[in-house]
Order: structure tokens, then C-alpha cells, then sequence
């Protein structure tokens, strides 16, 4: 039995099983691929020859340094296309319905609510984080997370805060306004939901270590309840946003001042 309340899904007339499918897809091109390579990437970096937390997980680097005007191009031509499972899963829910956008919160209705909401999430999510992951790569659970590696160019920082934004809308959009909204259509108990979401958040995110696996699921678990009682995903994206932005420029900022970056 559903726990959510029907008049917050948006309205559907496709039958359990195709919403389920649908979600299989979407995943299938986006989050849920993202996943399965996370898991051939700890398999890598479990069987080799080198400690798990002696190796580096790299992420927002560098395609061509040495061409600094085409790596812009690359970094750019990443983001938008990072975002665009995040519209699809909007299309396909506003193709039932055109309410379903006001229905998720994935509008600009309350943008100073929304901020102090998820400002609020990156205090109560941040710090904890950090600490798992200093804890986790000092037990040998984690890789080493390198967050930024463009060079000293204009534009690192912005693309950086862009690379945060395509993170967060992409992540949220999907894995709670998407799938909460079609797996709720389907029927599905709002505990497994928030459980099964949580689950594939911190599956993608295996590639870091154990450390990133259970500090993302617990991220997952706590903006899902979020997402349930609230019905609006912005807030989450908000946090999300600034989770990231912290992560990528402060990691650019304090490279080679900070011993356990």
C-alpha cells in the first residue's frame, strides 16, 4: 500500500508494471549506469596491487590542458549534457500531467524558502560527511577524492560551480521528484522508495570507497524524508548544490594546504 497521499502525484493512466519499466529506463541511461560502473570501479581498485586508500578517485579533471579553450568547450558540453536525463524525467512526468512540475517542486515558486531550507540540509549534511570520509580513508575503506584538477585558468571556478549545479539537479530531479513520483504511481510502499532510492545514490557513488557508498546512502535516506514530507525537490537541489560547490572549489583552494585532501 501506498503511504503517499494521491492528490500529491501528478496523475498517470500507464499501468504499474510500465511506470516500473519506465524508471528502469531512465535509470538505465543515466543514474543506474553511473551505478553499475561504480561497482566495476571499486572491483578495480579493490583487486589491485595498491591500498584502496593509497589510490585516487579523480573527479572534474582535466580533458585537454594544454588547450585550455577546447577543455572550456569539453567542461561546458559535460554539464549540458549531464542535465538532460534530469529534463527527461520532467518531460515524461509532465507528459501525464502538467501540473507534475508544481506537484515535485521543481519550480521558482519559493526561492527564499527553498534556500534557507537547503542551506539548512548542507550544515546538517556536510560536516558529518566530511568527517565519514576522513575516518573512512584513515581505516583504508576509501580512495582518495580528488575533486578539481583543471589548471589555474578564468573560468575553473565558475565551470566548478556549474559542474555542482548539473550534479545536484540531475541527482535530485531524478532519484527523488522522478522515481518518488513513479514508484509511488506504481504503488510502491514510500519506505521502499525512500530505501531503494538511497540504495542506487550510494551505489554510484562507489567508485570513491566504502566511505562515499554509506555516507551517500545516508544522504539519500535523509533527503528522501525530506523529499516526502516537503513534496519539493529545489531545496534538495539547493543543498546538493552547495554540498558540491564546497566540495570542488574548497578542494581547489586548499590542494597542497590541507594534509588529507
Amino acid at each position: 500500500m501506498n503511504t503517499s497521499s494521491p492528490k500529491l502525484l501528478p496523475v498517470t493512466s500507464a499501468a504499474p508494471r510500465a511506470l516500473v519499466t519506465e524508471t528502469v529506463l531512465v535509470l538505465g541511461v543515466s543514474l543506474g549506469a553511473s551505478a553499475i560502473y561504480a561497482v566495476l570501479e571499486i572491483i578495480k581498485l579493490l583487486t589491485a596491487r595498491v591500498a584502496l586508500n593509497e589510490q585516487t578517485a579523480a573527479l572534474n579533471q582535466a580533458v585537454t590542458p594544454d588547450r585550455p579553450w577546447l577543455d572550456l568547450a569539453f567542461q561546458l558540453a559535460n554539464v549540458g549534457l549531464g542535465v538532460m536525463p534530469a529534463l527527461l524525467a520532467l518531460h515524461l512526468l509532465t507528459r501525464d500531467d502538467v501540473r507534475a512540475r508544481a506537484l515535485v517542486g521543481a519550480d521558482l515558486r519559493r526561492p527564499g524558502r527553498d534556500f534557507a531550507v537547503g542551506a539548512g540540509l548542507t550544515a546538517l549534511a556536510g560536516i558529518p560527511g566530511l568527517g565519514l570520509y576522513v575516518v573512512a580513508r584513515s581505516l583504508g575503506l576509501n580512495a582518495t577524492v580528488s575533486a578539481a584538477g583543471l589548471e589555474a585558468v578564468w573560468w575553473a571556478v565558475p565551470v566548478l560551480v556549474l559542474a555542482a549545479a548539473k550534479n545536484a539537479i540531475l541527482e535530485e530531479v531524478v532519484m527523488l521528484a522522478y522515481l518518488f513520483t513513479r514508484w509511488g504511481q506504481a504503488g510502491w510502499h514510500l519506505a521502499t522508495i525512500i530505501g531503494v532510492s538511497a540504495l542506487i545514490r550510494g551505489g554510484y557513488h562507489l567508485y570513491q570507497g566504502f566511505g562515499g557508498f554509506v555516507g551517500n546512502v545516508v544522504m539519500g535516506l535523509v533527503f528522501g524524508l525530506v523529499y516526502a514530507r516537503t513534496r519539493r525537490v529545489m531545496p534538495l537541489v539547493v543543498a546538493h548544490t552547495l554540498l558540491d560547490v564546497a566540495a570542488f572549489v574548497g578542494y581547489t583552494l586548499l590542494r597542497g594546504h590541507v594534509s588529507w585532501l
